[in-house]
């Protein structure tokens, strides 16, 4: 047996590196404060106040989610400062929709082994996203993990709240037959269906990551690592220039996968297909891949990253008043069978 004196950094794990790190990145997190914010970083849990919050009746709504495996685009290019971008603005999206105030975000990383510049271009994602979004990034964790991942690979999850009052949640639960679909563009993929890229594009048509693609001017890393967009600021346009009956963030699962969510019994939403404008991204993955087209619109937003559902009669109001580009994608139908379908 060794006699020899065994250390936790031995083992992997470096208590000196995680300090440290928090230590010099203190000043970037507190940058993302709010008045609302009670204390510094570095407590067993982070305080938010309410106090000077709008009187009435509020709920908080609450969200976590990660970035799947588009990390691994992040890997391939060495590139880590906008994955924590992604996880922002895809939790934003995720509490939007039910018409939540996002208020502070909190984050996780996990990791083997990593380079004290590369935990801060990760962490420099968040501050972005969060400063971008003006919410609080509150507090987080770092955790090194030995022989858990391979060097230079993490994991990321990132949890948000926001507060909506209880009477202006939005849940679809007053979506009608004759409502109107509207469809916001997304700015790519955002942070599903990666897996399927990957196979499509990498391993099946042998494609590399530093490929050009001329219809963007681009490489084809730098064209999947486009960052989530944030639709925060159009919901807020959104929600001033009509009634909202619904929403719907289209992520893993697509627009079939999604809309089905918010879709009261005996609906569905029907899409035009004529109406959906697919960016060239989507047509390169499914030639690559040989996908068919249902199995892509399951697994791809395939360029619409946000559905709106507001009443035909409000349309005119919502056209006149929202000034951000839209598109009238479809409308609300009758259907036992199917909460989805495409014409």
């Amino acid at each position: 047996m060794d006699k020899k004196e065994t250390t936790y950094k031995e083992s992997g794990v470096d208590l000196n590196l995680g300090d440290s790190f928090v230590d010099s990145i203190k000043r970037k997190v507190k940058s993302t404060f709010s008045p609302n914010v009670l204390k510094d970083v570095g407590l067993f849990g982070s305080l938010y106040s309410l106090k000077d919050y709008r009187k009435g009746d509020y709920a908080l709504i609450s969200s976590v989610d990660g970035v799947g495996t588009k990390l691994k685009i992040a890997f391939m290019m060495k590139k880590h400062n906008t994955v924590g971008t992604d996880l922002v603005n895809h939790c934003i999206n995720d509490i939007i929709v039910q018409g939540a105030e996002p208020l502070f975000f909190m984050d996780y990383i996990s990791f083997t082994d990593l380079e004290p510049e590369e935990l801060e271009q990760i962490l420099d994602g968040f501050i972005e996203g969060c400063r971008i979004n003006k919410i609080s990034l509150i507090g987080g964790e770092t955790a090194q993990m030995p022989g858990f991942y391979k060097k230079g690979e993490y994991d990321l999850v990132g949890f948000i709240t926001g507060i909506s009052e209880i009477n202006d949640i939005i849940d679809g639960t007053t979506i009608s037959e004759g409502d109107i679909l509207i469809g916001l563009s997304s700015s790519g993929l955002h942070t599903n269906g990666y897996s399927l890229a990957r196979c499509a594009l990498f391993e099946k048509a042998g494609l590399k990551f530093d490929a050009y693609i001329k219809e963007y001017g681009k490489t084809l890393g730098e064209v999947l690592l486009t960052p989530h967009k944030s639709y925060l600021e159009d919901i807020r346009l959104a929600r001033k220039s009509a009634c909202i009956k619904g929403m719907a963030h289209i992520t893993g699962g697509g627009i079939p996968g999604n809309l089905c969510r918010i879709m009261p019994d005996g609906l569905c939403g029907v899409i035009d297909s004529k109406k959906l404008a697919v960016p060239y991204i989507y047509s390169l993955i499914q030639k690559s891949g040989n996908i068919s087209t249902p199995e892509m619109r399951k697994s791809f937003n395939m360029g619409t990253g946000m559905i709106l559902v507001i009443s035909k009669d409000a349309l005119g109001d919502f056209e006149r008043n929202y000034s951000s580009e839209f598109t009238r994608i479809g409308f609300i139908g009758k259907s036992e069978a199917e909460k989805v379908v495409y014409i």
